[in-house]
């Protein structure tokens, strides 16, 4: 698919070699060498911030009518839908989800490249109501240079949704993506720069957080970050960021519940859950990774779900049979393990999986199977903390105000499931509930017209959505006089 060394990453627009350290890329099953790039250094990220603002400067884009900017986002998304075979099995390859959800993620990228081209066609300024002799404009302008950091687990969907609203903004970009999972970013790199957007306006420089990812947030010329990864780091972020007043955006951690109350559809919550915990091998910021379940329905659901994920099919992420591939690589499943170790020492059951696979093709990657946990509380560590793999816990709950009360006992409020056939009752708990998103008889649904974000640790700010490009941007009020004499001073000419 590339047109350049597959040693080179994107800078300033420019294909070179990267000044920072080798990257060594591997397959998370079998552990075979993909490829191997030469990564990002200081140098490298303060070329491509520069080449970004002489780019946003240039009237070639900087006074392209908005229709005409959506022509490029669009051109953008048939590519990606023409290669959209290729990517997927990039993606596959580079961090082992299954190619049935890759598939996915590829046509959603596309279609955030269509939408935001969409909304570029249809968002309006604001004309605010006059309060004298004067009429004002609200309009918005671009940041600057946009420094995107995104993590490994979802890299297609997840650089989509930094590069495309920003871009539209009328910033330029310096992506930064996992050096775990570098390949597809460049891919996307090249079909945006074949789509037509100027040189420049996109740098993809993968390398390590703390090298590549400091010196972008430090960097005086980046005037804003936009960062999708761990709490802890985000932390960082937004520290540095405070020392610069510069706004960030964060979409962090989670620890999602999800609930079934006793009138819900048992089979459909079931196969919802099994679906919201274990797709993408538990390794999603979304994934429901608390189950509240009415005491009345408890053993009958628990039952069930247990019967279902045993009929998860763990294996080779190229297999259209998959269900489950292997975790990102053998440090992460030791830390998943040990998350269900420690469940065990606070008093859990693990009533299914709790340890690695192996034969066969399971020797080949860290593969871990899905877990289910109960006989823990609410307050334990390992209902607290964000394990990032296929562990799922059980608890009950009594009522209502029970249930909200050890839902949001987290400091995480990202995403929520409830199950439920009372209208009335979702809508109640659904508000009550400390997250960002709630799905009511489905989970996973993400739409690019839907606002996406978190509450409390679990981030700033918020994706998707028409005013999506406002995240990107600066208001601006101008103040058209329409009196001779607007001025309450007196005349001493």
């Amino acid at each position: 698919m590339a047109d350049h060394d597959p040693r080179d990453i994107l800078v300033g627009g420019v294909w070179k070699q990267g000044s920072g350290e080798l990257i060594t890329v591997r397959s998370p099953h079998g552990g075979s060498v993909l490829a191997v790039v030469a990564g990002a250094a200081e140098a490298d990220v303060d070329e491509a911030v520069r080449a970004g603002q002489a780019a946003m400067a240039d009237p070639s884009w900087r006074e392209l009518l908005p229709h005409q900017r959506a022509r490029v986002f669009t051109r953008i998304a048939d590519l990606i839908e023409q290669n959209l075979e290729e990517l997927a099995r990039l993606q596959t390859a580079d961090n082992g989800k299954p190619i049935t959800e890759t598939r996915a993620l590829a046509a959603s990228a596309a279609g955030t490249f269509r939408y935001v081209g969409a909304t570029l066609e249809t968002l309006d300024e604001e004309l605010p109501v006059a309060r004298g002799p004067y009429f004002t404009m609200s309009v918005h302008e671009p940041l600057g240079v946009i420094g995107a950091i995104t993590p490994w687990n979802s890299p297609l969907a997840s650089e989509a949704q930094k590069i495309a609203p920003a871009l539209a903004a009328g910033n330029a970009v310096v992506l930064k993506p996992s050096a775990w999972t570098p390949l597809v970013a460049l891919e996307m790199g090249r079909l945006i720069i074949e789509a037509g957007l100027p040189p420049g306006l996109l740098s993809v420089l993968p390398g390590r957080g703390s090298v590549v990812g400091q010196a972008l947030v430090e960097h005086p010329l980046v005037a804003k970050i936009a960062f999708t990864g761990g709490t802890a780091t985000g932390r960082r972020v937004a520290h540095a960021a405070a020392d610069k007043v510069m706004p960030v955006s964060l979409e962090l951690g989670g620890k999602s519940p999800t609930v079934i109350f006793d009138d819900a559809d048992i089979d459909l919550a079931v196969h919802g859950v099994t679906y919201g915990i274990f797709s993408s091998q538990g390794q999603a910021c979304i994934a429901g990774s608390r189950l509240f379940v009415h005491r009345s329905r408890y053993d009958e659901v628990l039952e069930k779900l247990v019967a279902k994920a045993e009929r998860i099919v763990v294996g080779d992420p190229d297999d259209e049979g998959t269900h489950m591939g292997p975790l990102i690589n053998q440090a992460h499943l030791e830390s998943v393990d040990a998350y269900v170790q420690l469940a065990v020492q606070e008093g859990g059951s693990v009533r299914l999986g709790g340890r690695r696979l192996s034969g066969g093709v399971h020797d080949a990657g860290a593969f871990y199977p899905p877990t289910i946990i109960e006989g823990l509380c609410a307050s334990s560590r390992v209902c607290q903390e964000e394990i990032f793999g296929p562990v799922l816990v059980v608890m009950a709950f009594d009522d209502d105000d029970d249930l909200v009360a050890q839902a949001n006992d987290s400091v995480f409020g990202l995403a929520c499931g409830v199950w439920t056939e009372d209208y009335r009752r979702a809508w109640s708990v659904a508000r009550r509930i400390d997250a960002g998103t709630v799905w009511i008889n489905t989970y996973k649904l993400l739409s690019a017209a839907a606002p996406f974000g978190g509450f409390k640790q679990s981030g700033v700010g918020r994706e998707k959505g028409r005013a999506w490009l406002r995240e990107y941007s600066g208001q601006k009020s101008i103040y058209w006089g329409t009196n001779a004499r607007p001025f309450q001073w007196p005349d001493i000419s």
